[in-house]
């Protein structure tokens, strides 16, 4: 394997030095301050995550308001005493994107997370609680149970809470092939993506760096070599 001090050095080199790549990495995830998040902002952002999903991102953040007033600011329990004929109406609600499938799948999560919520003492204990090391078992956790969780949605929605995550986008999977991990080019069977799991926690030990910043400097090293104003529109922050 390349070393990851190689990777960052030529992350680094593209995008104008380590002072600017320090600041696109952004601050270190806490995983602990999980813990804090209420179910009604696990719901809400795990539903703008699945409505994000194949759209785009912007309209759904200028959006979003409406989607908090259409979905009672995404309170699980005053969502589940819903008749059916509130979620019938939100498919012509104009305030929100009316995309009968993923209406559907916010009344699902409202059950998960109410669900999970009470085993846990919070969605968001349940969440801080998951081993880092073992974030593949939590994504097989969610797009088990959740509804749409599954794939990169799953792994934004857990990046957007900063829980530390990696996100297997296109670039960081050809850095890694790039760096002699054999995996596919778009990795994601369980055999491949256990294989990205342990790299980074390998990497994780050697470098100190959390999950979400090797995740980022692994995509900055390859590809199409975007504008800082562009990473950070795309990673929210």
């Amino acid at each position: 394997m390349l070393s990851f001090q190689k990777i960052r050095a030529r992350a680094a080199k593209r995008k104008g030095g380590d002072a600017v790549l320090e600041a696109l990495l952004g601050s270190a995830p806490d995983n602990g301050a999980v813990a804090r998040i209420a179910d009604d902002r696990i719901l809400s952002t795990m539903s703008e995550r699945i409505f994000a999903a194949g759209f785009v991102w912007r309209v759904i953040e200028q959006k979003w308001p409406g989607f908090e007033e259409a979905f009672l600011g995404f309170e699980p329990k005053r969502l589940l005493f819903q008749p059916e004929d509130f979620w019938h109406d939100l498919a012509s609600d104009k305030r929100i994107v009316r995309n009968p499938q993923k209406i559907v799948a916010v009344k699902d999560n409202a059950f998960f997370v109410d669900r999970v919520s009470r085993e846990h003492g919070g969605f968001g204990n349940f969440l801080s609680a998951w081993p880092a090391n073992d974030q593949l078992g939590l994504m097989t956790y969610l797009g088990k149970y959740g509804s749409r969780l599954g794939g990169n949605t799953g792994q934004y929605f857990l990046r957007w809470l900063e829980w530390d995550t990696f996100i297997v986008s296109q670039d960081m999977a050809a850095a890694l092939r790039d760096a002699g991990l054999d995996i596919a080019e778009s990795p994601t069977s369980k055999k491949d993506l256990a294989k990205i799991q342990a790299q980074v926690n390998e990497w994780v030990a050697e470098t100190g760096l959390p999950r979400e910043h090797i995740s980022r400097i692994l995509a900055m090293s390859i590809g199409e070599n975007r504008s800082p104003d562009t990473i950070l529109e795309y990673t929210g922050e």
